[in-house]
């Protein structure tokens, strides 16, 4: 490896925003660059990867490389973000925000639905990350602290994230996320009841093939990331349930993708054919009372209800808690009074 190629990495790191690493498998089969990090990056496309190689902002053993190269096991990629730093900055914007709890080292954070969480392709402003900043600047403005998102959930998932104000709290709750050992539970409205009251779902992750900004649960173990969700029924409703899920990894979409894989699509997500009426019987009274409910819930039925973890400078454990978003229990009791209904019918 040449001394250009030192430089070349050094530069890249130094001013970058954002960036991947991933070290290639051994059972990896020969695999265009290309679409060997479509498959692993969100949001990625085969166009802006190859900017992205014609840009010197991928390198392969520390070496820059070009798109048709072919990946190999035991190869190491690093990729730095596809967007010029310019187009990430992130302004303070005054966003109401439901803040559970904050000291000087986290914040937690109530998301409501239908905010996106960092900004970043085609999301640049009322993003967290943007409501962050203002408050933190307001609390401390001469600090001028730095959101940190130490994980993220979908922008019509509602619920509890972690925000940490320095890197010290960043890199230690990231070590707690890697190790699985923050505690995450989730409350979801599933099409479906279920005939054991609880169960765990293992699959690999990764983009499907015929549309790229859908993930689905792949056979081959050495495709995709592996992904363990376990669920516990709540309440069976005669055409959906109510349940509760626990991560064990975090991947992009894995409770919904996890649910799909196993006939229970979440309610109303849209991106997997939940907004569909699934289960019941269609006629024209309960297709009406279906679309109501997609009114009242225009998104997914998913909460990140409850967070549980280690402070990452006192050590104290620290467990959070929050009450159903309005749009998500409205629905609810819609589902609980037609199932009493149905139940007499019956």
């Amino acid at each position: 490896m040449g001394e250009e190629n030192i430089n070349i990495e050094s530069e890249i790191l130094q001013n970058s925003f954002e960036q991947y690493r991933f070290e290639v498998d051994k059972g990896q089969e020969l695999m265009r660059i290309d679409k060997f990090l479509m498959d692993r990056i969100e949001n990625a496309t085969r166009v802006k990867i190859q900017e992205a190689i014609d840009s010197c902002k991928v390198l392969v053993n520390n070496q820059l490389t070009k798109p048709s190269y072919k990946v190999k096991p035991g190869d190491v990629i690093i990729v730095i973000t596809f967007e010029a730093p310019r187009d990430i900055e992130i302004v303070p914007e005054n966003i109401p925000l439901n803040i559970v709890y904050e000291d000087n080292d986290i914040a937690i954070i109530n998301k409501k639905p239908g905010m996106v969480a960092h900004p970043g392709f085609g999301n640049y402003k009322g993003t967290l990350v943007n409501a962050l900043a203002w408050h933190f600047n307001q609390t401390v403005p001469e600090g001028n602290i730095r959101p940190w998102l130490v994980h993220r959930i979908d922008k019509d998932t509602s619920g509890l994230l972690i925000v940490a104000k320095n890197e010290i709290a960043h890199n230690r709750l990231s070590v707690q996320f890697k190790n699985h050992t923050i505690q995450r539970l989730y409350n979801a409205i599933v099409w479906g009841t279920f005939t054991e009251k609880e169960g765990t779902i293992t699959g690999n992750i990764a983009r499907s093939e015929s549309n790229r900004k859908l993930f689905k649960v792949f056979s081959d173990p050495g495709t995709g990331k592996h992904a363990i969700t376990h669920y516990k029924v709540l309440k069976n409703l005669t055409y959906v349930s109510l349940i509760e899920c626990r991560l064990e990894t975090g991947r992009t979409h894995q409770i919904r993708v996890h649910l799909k894989h196993i006939g229970h699509t979440l309610f109303n997500d849209s991106f997997y054919n939940g907004d569909k009426i699934l289960k019941g019987v269609v006629f024209s009274k309960y297709k009406q009372f279906v679309e109501n409910c997609f009114a009242l819930m225009p998104r997914q039925a998913l909460h990140a209800k409850t967070l549980g973890f280690e402070h990452p400078v006192s050590g104290k454990y620290m467990f959070f808690d929050s009450e159903l978003p309005d749009d998500f229990k409205a629905v609810l009791e819609k589902w609980e009074k037609m199932n009493e209904t149905l139940k007499i019918e019956l």
